[in-house]
Protein backbone atom coordinates (compact mmCIF):
# COMPACT_ATOMS: atom_id res chain seq x y z
CA UNK A 1 0.00 0.00 0.00
CA UNK A 2 1.23 3.57 -0.43
CA UNK A 3 2.30 5.70 2.12
CA UNK A 4 -0.78 8.64 2.14
CA UNK A 5 1.81 11.06 3.29
CA UNK A 6 3.90 10.30 -0.05
CA UNK A 7 0.25 10.50 -2.03
CA UNK A 8 -0.82 13.93 -0.32
CA UNK A 9 2.96 15.28 -1.62
CA UNK A 10 2.29 14.44 -4.74
CA UNK A 11 -1.04 15.62 -5.06
CA UNK A 12 -0.20 18.92 -3.60
CA UNK A 13 3.31 19.59 -6.20
CA UNK A 14 1.23 18.70 -9.33
CA UNK A 15 -1.76 21.65 -7.15
CA UNK A 16 1.25 23.80 -7.30
CA UNK A 17 2.33 23.19 -10.98
CA UNK A 18 -1.39 23.72 -12.07
CA UNK A 19 -1.36 26.99 -10.23
CA UNK A 20 1.71 28.03 -12.11
CA UNK A 21 0.09 27.20 -15.64
CA UNK A 22 -3.59 28.51 -15.04
CA UNK A 23 -3.61 30.56 -12.04
CA UNK A 24 -5.97 30.44 -8.84
CA UNK A 25 -8.90 27.84 -8.77
CA UNK A 26 -10.84 26.54 -6.21
CA UNK A 27 -11.94 22.45 -5.74
CA UNK A 28 -15.25 22.50 -5.79
CA UNK A 29 -16.94 18.82 -3.05
CA UNK A 30 -18.02 16.64 -4.36
CA UNK A 31 -19.90 13.17 -3.11
CA UNK A 32 -16.26 11.20 -2.77
CA UNK A 33 -15.84 14.09 -0.22
CA UNK A 34 -19.24 13.72 1.86
CA UNK A 35 -18.42 11.86 4.96
CA UNK A 36 -19.40 7.95 4.38
CA UNK A 37 -19.12 8.06 0.59
CA UNK A 38 -16.86 5.41 -0.91
CA UNK A 39 -15.23 6.33 -4.53
CA UNK A 40 -13.75 3.77 -6.56
CA UNK A 41 -13.98 1.09 -3.77
CA UNK A 42 -13.50 -1.62 -6.26
CA UNK A 43 -9.71 -0.09 -7.82
CA UNK A 44 -6.56 -1.17 -6.34
CA UNK A 45 -4.64 0.94 -4.30
CA UNK A 46 -2.44 2.34 -7.79
CA UNK A 47 -5.48 2.75 -9.77
CA UNK A 48 -7.03 4.89 -6.56
CA UNK A 49 -3.64 6.60 -7.13
CA UNK A 50 -3.94 7.66 -10.50
CA UNK A 51 -7.50 8.34 -10.94
CA UNK A 52 -7.02 10.68 -8.03
CA UNK A 53 -4.48 12.50 -9.68
CA UNK A 54 -6.31 12.78 -13.31
CA UNK A 55 -9.71 13.95 -11.42
CA UNK A 56 -7.82 16.41 -9.89
CA UNK A 57 -6.51 17.34 -13.45
CA UNK A 58 -10.10 17.64 -14.44
CA UNK A 59 -11.32 19.86 -11.87
CA UNK A 60 -8.33 22.21 -12.05
CA UNK A 61 -9.04 22.20 -16.06
CA UNK A 62 -12.56 23.20 -15.25
CA UNK A 63 -11.69 25.75 -12.96
CA UNK A 64 -9.78 27.45 -14.80
CA UNK A 65 -12.18 27.41 -18.14
CA UNK A 66 -14.89 28.83 -15.92
CA UNK A 67 -13.23 31.85 -14.61
CA UNK A 68 -14.45 35.31 -16.60
CA UNK A 69 -11.06 37.09 -15.56
CA UNK A 70 -8.61 35.25 -17.52
CA UNK A 71 -6.92 37.15 -20.29
CA UNK A 72 -7.89 36.72 -23.75
CA UNK A 73 -4.89 34.29 -25.57
CA UNK A 74 -2.58 36.10 -27.36
CA UNK A 75 -3.37 34.14 -30.99
CA UNK A 76 -6.79 36.29 -31.30
CA UNK A 77 -5.52 39.52 -30.88
CA UNK A 78 -3.12 38.51 -34.40
CA UNK A 79 -6.48 37.18 -36.31
CA UNK A 80 -7.00 40.50 -37.64
CA UNK A 81 -3.62 40.60 -39.04
CA UNK A 82 -3.91 37.25 -40.68
CA UNK A 83 -6.53 37.57 -42.70
CA UNK A 84 -5.94 38.11 -46.43
CA UNK A 85 -6.67 40.54 -48.79
CA UNK A 86 -10.15 39.37 -50.43
CA UNK A 87 -11.40 39.52 -46.57
CA UNK A 88 -9.90 42.90 -45.53
CA UNK A 89 -12.56 44.01 -48.45
CA UNK A 90 -15.42 41.56 -47.55
CA UNK A 91 -15.33 42.73 -43.95
CA UNK A 92 -15.63 46.61 -45.26
CA UNK A 93 -19.30 47.59 -44.45
CA UNK A 94 -19.52 50.93 -44.89
CA UNK A 95 -17.58 53.47 -47.90
CA UNK A 96 -15.54 54.76 -45.58
CA UNK A 97 -14.25 51.74 -44.17
CA UNK A 98 -13.44 50.99 -47.51
CA UNK A 99 -11.37 54.31 -48.10
CA UNK A 100 -9.74 53.36 -45.09
CA UNK A 101 -8.51 50.44 -46.19
CA UNK A 102 -7.71 51.73 -50.13
CA UNK A 103 -5.27 54.08 -48.05
CA UNK A 104 -3.48 51.36 -46.64
CA UNK A 105 -3.47 49.55 -49.72
CA UNK A 106 0.10 49.72 -51.67
CA UNK A 107 -1.05 47.46 -54.42
CA UNK A 108 -3.54 50.22 -55.63
CA UNK A 109 -0.69 52.73 -56.57
CA UNK A 110 1.04 52.64 -60.06
CA UNK A 111 4.40 53.41 -60.86
CA UNK A 112 3.92 56.92 -60.74
CA UNK A 113 5.43 57.97 -57.19
CA UNK A 114 3.89 60.55 -54.51
CA UNK A 115 0.24 59.90 -55.75
CA UNK A 116 -3.08 60.57 -53.71
CA UNK A 117 -6.18 58.34 -53.05
CA UNK A 118 -8.65 59.10 -55.55
CA UNK A 119 -11.72 57.31 -53.95
CA UNK A 120 -14.56 58.34 -55.27
CA UNK A 121 -17.24 61.26 -54.68
CA UNK A 122 -20.94 61.72 -54.92
CA UNK A 123 -24.21 60.48 -53.43
CA UNK A 124 -23.63 57.12 -51.85
CA UNK A 125 -27.27 55.95 -52.09
CA UNK A 126 -26.84 56.68 -55.88
CA UNK A 127 -29.04 54.82 -58.26
CA UNK A 128 -26.64 56.33 -60.87
CA UNK A 129 -22.60 55.61 -60.61
CA UNK A 130 -20.38 56.39 -63.35
CA UNK A 131 -16.95 54.73 -63.60
CA UNK A 132 -14.48 56.03 -65.46
CA UNK A 133 -10.60 54.70 -65.62
CA UNK A 134 -8.23 56.26 -63.77
CA UNK A 135 -7.86 59.73 -62.42
CA UNK A 136 -5.68 62.51 -63.92
CA UNK A 137 -3.36 65.71 -62.80
CA UNK A 138 -6.18 67.92 -61.44
CA UNK A 139 -7.94 64.48 -60.12
CA UNK A 140 -5.04 63.25 -58.28
CA UNK A 141 -4.31 67.16 -56.47
CA UNK A 142 -7.85 67.63 -55.51
CA UNK A 143 -8.50 63.63 -54.64
CA UNK A 144 -11.99 63.79 -56.51
CA UNK A 145 -12.88 62.22 -59.90
CA UNK A 146 -13.55 64.07 -62.82
CA UNK A 147 -12.59 67.51 -61.62
CA UNK A 148 -11.26 68.57 -64.94
CA UNK A 149 -12.09 70.08 -68.03
CA UNK A 150 -13.19 66.05 -68.69
CA UNK A 151 -15.24 66.44 -65.69
CA UNK A 152 -16.74 70.13 -66.10
CA UNK A 153 -17.56 68.41 -69.39
CA UNK A 154 -19.48 65.27 -67.54
CA UNK A 155 -20.91 67.73 -65.40
CA UNK A 156 -22.96 69.43 -68.74
CA UNK A 157 -23.81 66.14 -70.16
CA UNK A 158 -25.53 64.80 -66.97
CA UNK A 159 -27.11 67.96 -66.04
CA UNK A 160 -28.79 67.99 -69.58
CA UNK A 161 -30.57 64.65 -68.60
CA UNK A 162 -31.27 66.25 -65.06
CA UNK A 163 -28.51 64.89 -63.03
CA UNK A 164 -26.86 67.02 -60.45
CA UNK A 165 -23.30 65.83 -59.29
CA UNK A 166 -25.13 65.33 -56.03
CA UNK A 167 -27.56 62.91 -57.36
CA UNK A 168 -24.88 60.48 -58.55
CA UNK A 169 -21.97 58.62 -57.68
CA UNK A 170 -18.16 58.88 -59.68
CA UNK A 171 -15.41 56.37 -59.54
CA UNK A 172 -12.90 55.08 -61.60
CA UNK A 173 -11.69 51.71 -61.71
CA UNK A 174 -8.11 52.59 -60.79
CA UNK A 175 -7.38 54.75 -57.42
CA UNK A 176 -4.32 56.33 -58.16
CA UNK A 177 -3.26 58.51 -61.00
CA UNK A 178 -0.83 56.62 -63.28
CA UNK A 179 1.55 58.91 -65.70
CA UNK A 180 1.68 60.81 -68.28
CA UNK A 181 -1.79 60.27 -68.11
CA UNK A 182 -1.80 56.76 -70.06
CA UNK A 183 -3.70 53.83 -70.01
CA UNK A 184 -4.52 51.73 -66.75
CA UNK A 185 -1.96 48.46 -67.54
CA UNK A 186 -3.90 44.91 -67.37
CA UNK A 187 -2.35 44.48 -63.76
CA UNK A 188 -3.08 47.79 -62.61
CA UNK A 189 -7.16 47.11 -63.44
CA UNK A 190 -7.30 43.53 -61.86
CA UNK A 191 -5.62 44.87 -58.76
CA UNK A 192 -7.74 47.59 -58.25
CA UNK A 193 -10.90 45.86 -59.94
CA UNK A 194 -11.93 43.98 -55.85
CA UNK A 195 -12.15 47.13 -55.02
CA UNK A 196 -14.08 48.65 -57.38
CA UNK A 197 -16.47 45.90 -57.38
CA UNK A 198 -17.02 46.45 -53.42
CA UNK A 199 -17.52 50.03 -54.00
CA UNK A 200 -20.55 48.93 -56.60
CA UNK A 201 -21.64 46.75 -54.11
CA UNK A 202 -22.24 49.30 -50.78
CA UNK A 203 -23.15 51.87 -53.59
CA UNK A 204 -25.99 49.57 -54.64
CA UNK A 205 -26.96 51.59 -57.63
CA UNK A 206 -29.46 50.38 -60.13
CA UNK A 207 -27.52 52.05 -63.34
CA UNK A 208 -24.16 52.19 -64.04
CA UNK A 209 -22.78 54.28 -66.32
CA UNK A 210 -18.97 52.98 -68.01
CA UNK A 211 -17.47 55.99 -69.57
CA UNK A 212 -14.67 54.59 -71.89
CA UNK A 213 -13.33 51.58 -73.41
CA UNK A 214 -10.93 50.63 -70.62
CA UNK A 215 -13.70 50.82 -67.80
CA UNK A 216 -16.75 49.01 -69.83
CA UNK A 217 -14.22 46.48 -71.03
CA UNK A 218 -12.86 45.78 -67.56
CA UNK A 219 -16.05 45.61 -66.01
CA UNK A 220 -17.53 43.30 -68.59
CA UNK A 221 -14.52 41.36 -68.96
CA UNK A 222 -14.35 41.09 -72.84
CA UNK A 223 -11.97 42.12 -75.39
CA UNK A 224 -14.12 44.03 -77.49
CA UNK A 225 -14.80 47.58 -79.69
CA UNK A 226 -16.61 50.88 -77.36
CA UNK A 227 -18.85 50.68 -80.55
CA UNK A 228 -19.93 46.98 -80.17
CA UNK A 229 -20.83 47.86 -76.64
CA UNK A 230 -22.64 51.08 -76.43
CA UNK A 231 -26.58 51.37 -77.45
CA UNK A 232 -27.40 48.98 -74.67
CA UNK A 233 -28.05 47.70 -71.45
CA UNK A 234 -25.93 45.23 -69.98
CA UNK A 235 -26.28 42.51 -67.07
CA UNK A 236 -23.78 43.21 -64.56
CA UNK A 237 -24.61 40.94 -60.93
CA UNK A 238 -28.06 41.71 -61.34
CA UNK A 239 -27.36 45.47 -62.15
CA UNK A 240 -27.84 47.16 -65.79
CA UNK A 241 -24.92 48.70 -67.09
CA UNK A 242 -24.20 51.01 -70.16
CA UNK A 243 -21.08 51.82 -71.80
CA UNK A 244 -20.67 55.63 -73.74
CA UNK A 245 -17.40 57.27 -74.69
CA UNK A 246 -15.17 59.28 -72.21
CA UNK A 247 -15.71 63.07 -72.07
CA UNK A 248 -11.49 63.57 -72.73
CA UNK A 249 -12.49 61.76 -76.13
CA UNK A 250 -15.38 64.14 -76.93
CA UNK A 251 -12.86 67.10 -76.10
CA UNK A 252 -10.74 65.38 -79.10
CA UNK A 253 -12.78 64.30 -81.09
CA UNK A 254 -16.40 66.44 -82.03
CA UNK A 255 -18.10 64.11 -83.41
CA UNK A 256 -18.64 61.71 -80.73
CA UNK A 257 -20.84 64.29 -78.91
CA UNK A 258 -23.63 63.46 -81.07
CA UNK A 259 -23.48 59.42 -80.13
CA UNK A 260 -22.56 60.29 -76.17
CA UNK A 261 -26.13 62.38 -76.29
CA UNK A 262 -27.95 59.72 -77.78
CA UNK A 263 -26.60 57.32 -75.13
CA UNK A 264 -26.80 59.61 -71.87
CA UNK A 265 -31.10 60.20 -73.16
CA UNK A 266 -31.38 56.30 -73.23
CA UNK A 267 -29.67 56.14 -70.25
CA UNK A 268 -32.09 58.65 -68.83
CA UNK A 269 -35.49 57.25 -70.05
CA UNK A 270 -33.97 53.66 -68.55
CA UNK A 271 -33.43 55.44 -65.23
CA UNK A 272 -37.06 56.20 -64.81
CA UNK A 273 -38.39 53.14 -65.84
CA UNK A 274 -36.37 51.94 -62.76
CA UNK A 275 -38.16 54.22 -60.58
CA UNK A 276 -34.39 55.71 -59.77
CA UNK A 277 -34.06 58.17 -57.23
CA UNK A 278 -33.94 61.10 -57.08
Amino acid sequence: MNDPEDLINRISRFVEQQREVYGEFAFKKTKADQPGVTKNASLSEEDKDTTSTTETSREATTQYKAAPSEPVPEEANTKETELSPAERIQNCKTLDELRHLCEQTEVLTTDLEGTNLVFGVGNPNADLMIVGEAPGYNEDRQGEPFVGKAGQLLDKIMGAINFDRSDIYIANILKHRPPNNRNPKAEERQKSLPYLLKQIELVDPKLILCVGKVSGTTLLNRDTTLGSLRKQFHDFHGRELMVTYHPAALLRNQQWKRPTWEDVQMLRKRYDELNGQP
